[in-house]
């Protein structure tokens, strides 16, 4: 694999010198798709591959309800198929009067 070139926009509190794209695809994919660039998913895609990044981003901690609408149309998968889905349907708070 060749060296994978990201922004700041979505890197802007890492030093990108250190981060190892193998260890940490997961995270990698997370932050491009919540705040990447179009060149920034366009360059993971290449980088990681269709298969991976779908898998890195079903595996995700956290994505906002549009990345996940994104990433549905995307991958042809459902909501509730995104770890970070089922945290936040049991993280959700009710008010209690």
């Amino acid at each position: 694999m060749g060296k994978l070139i990201l922004s700041k926009q979505a890197f802007w509190d890492v030093d990108m010198e250190k981060i190892d794209y193998e260890k940490n695809g997961r995270h990698v994919v997370e932050k491009v798709i919540e705040r990447g660039t179009e060149e920034d998913f366009i360059n993971v895609l290449n980088y990681y591959g269709l298969k991976k990044v779908k898998e890195l981003s079903l595996q995700s901690l956290w994505l906002s309800d549009i990345s996940i609408n994104f990433c549905c149309t995307l991958f042809k998968v459902k909501p509730t198929d995104f770890k970070c889905y089922e945290k936040k349907q049991s993280n959700q708070q009710h008010w209690n009067f």
